[in-house]
């Protein structure tokens, strides 16, 4: 299950996770205008851990899950 919310200045992503167990911890994602942070509670230190990522890096990610092991950059076409 997951929920998304509009504010002013990100949109925010949080994804629940569901089923069997174990289960982890909820996933907060903001997407800002210039980047986007992860966040995930540390149930062991009670702490909220963050991942900031470009665009650049969050396009990559995305592309890398639907492709086999190996290395890649991905290449745009400019006009």
């Amino acid at each position: 299950m997951f929920s998304i919310e509009h504010d002013f200045d990100c949109t925010t992503v949080t994804l629940l996770d569901e089923g069997a167990t174990p289960l982890q911890e909820d996933i907060t994602l903001n997407a800002f205008a210039e980047c986007v942070t992860i966040e995930q509670l540390d149930a062991r230190t009670d702490q909220v851990q963050k991942i900031t990522l470009s665009y650049t890096q969050v396009r990559d990610l995305a592309a890398a899950l639907d492709l086999p092991e190996g290395v890649y950059r991905l290449v745009t076409d400019k006009p």
